[in-house]
């Protein structure tokens, strides 16, 4: 199993991140040797949010040698051109180090922002990833659907085309759509079991490629530091009752429990886990690196 992490974006307390906390934070993950740099995408949400892409931009040179990913990017929501142009430029800037991400999207207010009916979400969803290949690949050729055509339009300079990995929380009509477009399939850390990813992931070709997004990370030996992460800070963030996420296999907790909790995806063949650190974000980097990944089970070497 590799492991990468995600940009702190969220403000949980405190002010915004600068851009030297974003720049600090690559460079550590980088230093611990994390293979992934992550960024999330909304509009809106109910704690500030930095914007994930342009995030991701301002880390290209600290990230080193990671593989940088969008986990997801919502080209619906910011529509597929743009996507495209967004995607074009990090796979350049990074020297090809992209895996670009992407899905509909969960939220009502991101697509309200942007004037979109939530319902035509999935319809539109599957003509933007049609739509972001025939932009992002030269031979792929024009597409022209319903609600997007890419005709006549040409993304420059465009590089080698990024793997397009598609989110899905493991409806059995979501994985077809992963395994018809994409070239690997993305995870919610918060809504997925070790159980329920084995029986998604066998639901896929062999051998195709995945990872766990948005894991949410507090390594602490103490029960109260637990409880209040998850009842101060996870549950107003994700507006979920604090015993709902209490009972989800999260890496909230001492370093045995979180090591136990992944070594079970791993074992349910999960590849790559993202871990994502709730608050305190260089000490959990650290905390994560040392004491928990060499107790995983499956961690690659």
């Amino acid at each position: 199993m590799e492991f990468g992490a995600h940009l702190p974006l969220i403000v949980f307390d405190g002010a915004p991140r600068s851009l030297g906390d974003l720049v600090s934070f690559a460079r550590r993950a980088a230093a611990l040797d994390y293979r992934y740099l992550c960024a999330n995408d909304h509009l809106l949400f109910g704690r500030p949010w930095l914007d994930g892409p342009t995030a991701l931009a301002a880390t290209l040179e600290a990230s080193a040698g990671m593989t940088l990913a969008t986990t997801v990017a919502l080209p619906v929501v910011r529509g597929p051109v743009q996507t495209a142009k967004l995607f074009s430029a990090l796979q350049l800037l990074s020297g090809g180090r992209l895996i670009a991400g992407v899905g509909p999207g969960s939220s009502r207010e991101d697509y309200a922002a942007a004037s979109l009916p939530f319902e035509e979400r999935w319809k539109r969803f599957d003509e933007s990833i049609r739509a972001l290949r025939s932009l992002l690949d030269a031979d792929a050729g024009g597409f022209s659907g319903t609600f997007y055509s890419t005709d006549g339009i040409s993304i420059e300079p465009r590089p080698a085309a990024p793997p397009i990995w598609i989110a899905s929380w493991g409806s059995a009509a979501r994985l077809r759509q992963v395994a018809r477009l994409g070239d690997g399939w993305l995870a919610s850390g918060y809504n997925t079991t070790p159980a329920a990813f084995r029986g998604n992931a066998d639901a896929l070709p062999d051998a195709f490629p995945n990872a766990i997004a948005t894991m949410w990370l507090y390594v602490t030996e103490s029960r109260r530091s637990r409880e209040r992460i998850l009842s101060d800070v996870l549950a107003p963030a994700l507006n979920r009752p604090v015993e709902a996420l209490a009972e989800l296999p999260l890496p909230i907790g001492s370093a045995e429990q979180c090591a136990e909790r992944l070594s079970a995806f791993a074992g349910a063949g999960a590849q790559r886990v993202f871990v994502w650190p709730l608050t305190d974000e260089l000490r959990q980097l650290e905390a994560f690196a040392q004491d928990v990944a060499p107790l995983v089970a499956g961690e690659a070497a």
